[in-house]
């Protein structure tokens, strides 16, 4: 039986909804540890950063439909939220806008300049999403680039409400000087919650309310095209969830899907989650998914404050995997994590984009807050304004290797700050396996 439509959302019953929907449970959750195969090395702020006048983070690639990064006469192309480095780091998201950069070795990144200049964009400032290239298909348009509208256009003080919007229309040239983003686009609203499936800003009891990070994904099995997104699944007041208790039913973390019945990359219904985190946290972000070996293998990037108060997590990328898209998810390496930041630098990178070369998995991310000496992320206001800018890389992370055996993940190395590596690069070969039977590759 098909999952029903949007216009069927007020007879589903979300309670039962989060009871057959794929679950990270509290148990699998409760063993997470910093196991050493999943640590990436400390690093360093690289001696040239993609950018010196914009910080950028919450990086995504501009991919083809069947998933592959694509190429625009000869670039790669990646999308990344950006904000003026001459502001306080902690305020980016309070004015992110969407800028483009081009490589033609992926390894030393252009700007392309703002990917909606000239266009009204929704929401009064936009968080991430994805890039579709198209140029073949029968839509209307040859760039989809999907994101985020968070608040309202023209509010004078910031809100949170969040919906799926896309800008169409604009297109990317390239020549012989680089790339560019040409056109205007138009832009229109694809999602908001329902409200039984994933839960809107007004139901939200929760420290964080979600619904965004949008990401276009073509099934290879059916051909299909969906747009999964996070969200939060409703557990309305007196559930069962969580053996009744309150505290623990506020973290209800879900990644959402969609479904396009005719193809049309702006065509878009709700179905039931792929997965949710009900009782264990509140914020599945970017989530994603690499197909190999008939696996489909989810993956998501989620912070230490967003679990229960009783399960000790971290920032870091957490993965699960079925034998479909709509298969029973079971965390990798028992507990879902799969790679994150040392103890004694545990927020230096976040927002984790895991896609395939060659044999292995690589990750890219963003280098966050480094050298802050044991302080947490809340303490970091609390530094002079000076502090603030030295701590904070606003650019490009290492890009991680990683082994990926079934049901297991294994870190193996690391390459330079933002190298994506081109279809048919080689990458370095790795040393020898150290006498405890790990790899080495941090050098």
């Amino acid at each position: 039986m098909s999952p029903p439509h949007d216009s069927d959302a007020a007879a589903l019953d979300s309670e039962a909804i989060r009871r057959d929907t794929p679950a990270w449970t509290r148990e699998q959750a409760s063993g997470l540890a910093r196991v050493a195969d999943a640590v990436k090395p400390v690093i360093y702020p690289p001696e040239d950063p993609v950018s010196d006048e914009v910080y950028l983070w919450d990086t995504w690639f501009l991919r083809e439909r069947d998933g592959s990064l694509a190429e625009v006469g000869g670039y790669r192309v990646a999308f990344a939220l950006t904000a003026p480095r001459d502001l306080l780091p902690g305020k980016r998201h309070d004015v992110a806008t969407i800028r483009c950069f081009y490589s033609a070795d992926g390894r030393s990144w252009e700007s392309a300049g703002p990917v909606f200049e000239g266009s009204e964009p929704l929401g009064s400032r936009q968080w991430a999403g994805c890039a579709l290239w198209d140029p073949d298909g029968t839509g209307p348009s040859d760039l989809y680039c999907y994101y985020t509208a968070a608040g309202e256009a023209g509010e004078e003080d910031l809100s949170y409400t969040q919906h799926l919007a896309v800008g169409t229309g604009g297109t990317l040239v390239a020549d012989d000087d680089g790339l560019s983003v040409e056109g205007t686009f138009t832009h229109e609203s694809l999602l908001r919650p329902d409200g039984v499936r994933y839960e809107t800003e007004d139901q939200s009891r929760g420290m964080i309310y979600t619904f965004r990070d949008p990401w276009f994904f073509t099934d290879p099995a059916t051909g299909e095209t969906h747009l999964l997104f996070e969200a939060n699944i409703p557990v309305p007041e007196g559930s069962e969830a969580c053996e009744g208790d309150p505290v623990n039913q506020e973290f209800n973390g879900a990644i959402g899907i969609a479904d396009s019945p005719t193809g049309d990359p702006t065509e878009w219904e709700l179905r039931d989650p792929l997965l949710h985190s009900t009782c264990v946290n509140q914020e599945l972000e970017r989530p994603h998914l690499v197909v190999r070996d008939g696996n489909y293998y989810l993956f998501v990037s989620s912070h230490e404050h967003t679990f229960t108060p009783d399960i000790e997590g971290f920032d870091a990328l957490y993965g699960f995997v079925a034998d479909s898209l709509h298969g029973d998810y079971r965390p990798l390496n028992d507990t879902g994590l799969v790679l994150t930041n040392p103890a004694n630098a545990p927020f230096q990178t976040y927002s984790w984009l895991a896609f395939s070369h060659a044999e292995e998995l690589l990750v890219t991310s963003f280098f966050n807050y480094y050298d802050l000496e044991g302080r947490s992320l809340d303490d970091v206001a609390d530094l002079p304004p000076e502090e603030q800018f030295r701590r904070f890389g606003g650019t490009l992370a290492p890009t991680i290797r990683i082994e990926l055996d079934g049901d297991r993940t294994r870190v193996l190395g690391k390459l330079k700050h933002g190298h994506i590596p081109l279809p048919h690069e080689a990458l370095p070969d790795l040393p020898p396996r150290s006498r405890g039977g790990r790899r080495g590759g941090y050098r």
